[in-house]
Formats: C-alpha cells, structure tokens, sequence
C-alpha cells in the first residue's frame, strides 16, 4: 500500500474555505458585503495579504466579486448572464413579465410555505421591521418599492434553503426594472394600498404562527394582484 504525504493547506486557502462554507450556510445573501479586509484579517489572525489572496480566491470561483473601493460582494449561484438575458428579454418584450409573475407565483407560494416550517426568531424580527416601514408608508398612501422586494427575499432567506435564496435574488434582479415601471404608472386607490400592506400582514402571521398553507394560499393570493396590476399595465402600453 502506497501513501500520499499530505500537503499543508496555505492560510488563504483555509479562509477562503471558511468564508465559502458560511455563504453556501446562508450566512450572506447575494448582493450582501463581506466584512472590509482589515476586519476580517482580526477575525482569523492572518494578515490582510491572506485574507486579499482567499478573497481572489473566491472570486475565481465566482462566488463573490470584488469592486475598486466598494468592498467585496456576494454573487448570486444562478448565472448572472441568463439575468441579465431575462432583463433583456423583459425590456423587448414587456409581456414576458407576466411569465416571470406566473413563475413566481409558484416559487413564492412554497417559500412562504417553507419559511412558515423553518422561519427563526431573527428571520420574523426582519419581516416585523419591514412591516413597520410599510405602515409608515400606509399612512401617507406611499408605494413601498423597495420594502416590498425586501419582503419576498427576507421570505426566501427564512426558508434556510440556499438555493431558494439565490433563485429569488436573480428573479428579483431581472424584474426590478419592470416592477419600478409598474407602480410608478399605476394610481393605486387607497383600498389598493391597504389590500398590499394587509397581505403583507397576513403572510407574516401565518408565517408566525408556523400556517404553512396558510402562507402558501395567502401568498399565492397577493401575487395574483400584483399579476392583475402588471398585466393592466402593459395592456395600457400595447398598441
């Protein structure tokens, strides 16, 4: 029988090892920041020339991206470049949005259903903030763009599965521009504004109180709104 010596790993390459197995966790979301180099160079000990050469290292591996003077961010597992064709794609043929719903009509249905099973203390705190926000909103009948997105990915993040995480991410990237268009041209009514930030309440409690169908039915209800306000609106647009 034959024997390999074994090799001793380099700093870098254990960092980087630690810093990809907390992402593959969950830890970070894509388009999350990792910690500045100094800081993670106190984290492990190392030298910041450690953590830049494990930091190179990951980005070889396209797990995250490094940006002049912007930190290092986490990239989505889904191929950026189909995104990017999805965007494309939505800019020609503005109809294709309705697709991108119908798609999504299904993959949030289940993660409602599956963060209402495995949603953590941490995970219904962040859905609470954002609820917060969104009365703000209410009471001044404002469009909550940006709450509404954070919404449906803290929901993805709480289903603790990575992949749905990184799924939504690219769906919600690809749609953004889209979805902008949408509720900046349509004049909701004040009913309007309090059916969304009611479904919004009612999918945070029956994910509280673990009403997997529940959230699944409840979701799967406020998408069709949106559906029904997209579709107006490219109805609108259509010669």
């Amino acid at each position: 029988m034959i024997f390999e010596p074994l090799k001793p790993k380099k700093i870098s390459t254990r960092i980087a090892e630690q810093i990809r197995t907390s992402i593959l966790a969950g830890d970070f979301s894509p388009g999350d920041k990792l910690p500045p180099e100094r800081e993670l160079a106190d984290m492990f000990g190392v030298s910041r020339t450690s953590v830049r050469e494990a930091l190179n290292i990951l980005a070889e591996s396209g797990l995250v991206m490094s940006y002049q003077g912007g930190g290092t961010v986490v990239k989505s597992l889904v191929e950026t470049r189909s995104g990017n064709s999805l965007t494309n794609l939505i800019r020609k043929e503005q109809r294709r949005a309705l697709d991108v719903i119908e798609v999504r009509k299904g993959m949030e249905s289940w993660t409602a259903f599956y963060a209402a099973q495995r949603a953590r203390p941490d995970d219904l705190r962040k859905l609470d903030e954002i609820i917060g926000g969104m009365k703000r909103n209410l009471e001044e009948l404002k469009v909550s763009e940006d709450l509404d997105a954070n919404f449906h990915l803290v929901i993805a993040r709480a289903t603790h599965n990575i992949i749905w995480q990184h799924l939504m991410q690219s769906i919600f990237d690809a749609m953004k521009e889209f979805q902008q268009s949408v509720w900046r041209a349509t004049d909701l009514t004040p009913e309007d504004h309090h059916r969304l930030y009611t479904d919004h309440c009612r999918i945070i409690e029956a994910i509280r109180t673990k009403d997997a169908e529940g959230a699944r039915a409840v979701m799967t209800e406020h998408l069709a709104f949106a559906e029904q306000h997209s579709n107006a609106y490219i109805t609108r647009r259509t010669p």
